[in-house]
């Protein structure tokens, strides 16, 4: 049977609940998110030979939950991603992201209890990505982009600023006419690409004889960048590069010369 869609995000915005006093929507997006990554590429690539993400030994959703309870709980995720980019260095955007900050989850048994009830929530087994697509649906990306719609309601930004609606992307899409590449060596780049919702919807639109299209995104805000990036691998593009830096001001330099 389906995962209905609605159970699927009822279930993840719980997990905001747990972090809504004293932290600003614009930062537990990140949190929640990084959450919702590292379950995804665990039920995703856990224990496959020769997949595109590698979870390694202490770098997984399993060793998240190992930690509940814990006193050192927050010491202990920030060991669990730091694993988990170590096998993966282009997961460096999930870096920063600190479990372990006082100033946002608390202190002891505060902090303690609210990161326990928050992996608590994406151990619900509504929550098993190992198999995401149910009935032609790509779940786990379309709760993605039903959180990026609600944290921008939440935050008082505009949704532009991080996500582009589908109904514009795919009109943008249509425009440049992607339809119509005929070999691998198309590219598509979005110099401002925010969360990559553009580059998705507009990939969707590349022929399923086409695999293997090159990705390319740019934006400025290393956090928005990062969300990007795990955005592509949400939605099984994980070879699309996303780089950090500003074209629109520093037109004269080539791209991607900037940092990734």
């Amino acid at each position: 049977m389906a995962i209905k869609k609605s159970e699927l995000y009822s279930s993840i915005w719980q997990s905001c609940d747990e972090l809504r006093d004293g932290i600003e929507p614009a930062q537990y997006k990140n949190y929640v998110l990084v959450l919702l990554f590292v379950k995804y590429v665990s039920d995703k690539y856990a224990g496959q030979p020769y997949s595109s993400i590698t979870v390694p030994p202490g770098g997984g959703f399993a060793d998240m939950q190992a930690a509940k309870g814990k006193p050192n709980i927050g010491e202990e995720l920030k060991k669990v991603i730091n694993a988990l980019v170590e096998a993966n260095p282009r997961l460096d955007v999930i870096e920063g992201v600190d479990f372990d900050d006082s100033g946002k989850f608390g202190e002891g048994k505060e902090m303690q209890e609210r990161l326990t009830n928050l992996i608590a929530i994406f151990e619900n087994p509504a929550l098993n990505f190992a198999q995401n697509r149910a009935d032609g649906d790509d779940l786990l990306g379309d709760a993605y982009e039903y959180l990026m719609r609600n944290f921008a309601t939440e935050s008082g930004k505009s949704k532009g600023q991080f996500y582009t609606p589908a109904e514009v992307s795919r009109v943008i899409a249509k425009i440049i006419g992607i339809e119509h590449a005929h070999s691998q060596e198309a590219t598509l780049y979005d110099p401002t690409c925010g969360s990559g919702s553009l580059l998705l919807k507009a990939a969707d639109e590349v022929s399923t004889a086409i695999k293997g299209i090159t990705i390319y995104g740019q934006e400025i805000d290393g956090s928005t960048r990062g969300l990007a990036q795990m955005n592509m691998i949400l939605h099984n593009i994980p070879t699309a590069s996303i780089y950090k830096g500003n074209t629109l001001a520093n037109w004269s330099t080539p791209s991607f010369s900037e940092s990734q």
